[in-house]
């Protein structure tokens, strides 16, 4: 079964920084692609970024130059650092598997950002 917890979120100010946490269990995690969506209130799931199995990330526009995802296969664990925070960062973030085998994909239970303007 598989299970991705994340961790780290919270409140910020404006300028601020927070590193996110992912522990995926139940797949071999190397293998699988792995991203961070967040979603705000009255907006849709959008996604931040991205890590392929091999360490190739990508990034949505509005976080590109701040925001940095990262993976430790031997801890089966993603990362999403986030710097400079704004306040259109609030959000749930929430943290994206999808299965090698199968392509099957997989959610966390999201973890609330949130950057007071």
């Amino acid at each position: 079964q598989v299970q991705l917890v994340e961790s780290g979120g919270g409140l910020v100010q404006t300028g601020g920084h927070l590193k996110l946490s992912c522990v995926t269990s139940g797949t071999d995690f190397r293998r699988n692609v792995m991203s961070w969506y967040r979603q705000s209130a009255g907006s849709e799931r959008e996604l931040v970024a991205k890590i392929t199995t091999n360490g190739v990330t990508t990034y949505a526009a509005s976080v590109k130059g701040r925001f940095i995802v990262s993976r430790d296969n031997d801890l089966d664990t993603l990362y999403l650092q986030m710097n400079s925070l704004k306040p259109e960062d609030t959000a749930v973030y929430y943290c994206n598997l999808k299965h090698w085998i199968n392509g099957d994909i997989y959610w966390g239970q999201g973890t609330q950002v949130t950057v007071p303007s």
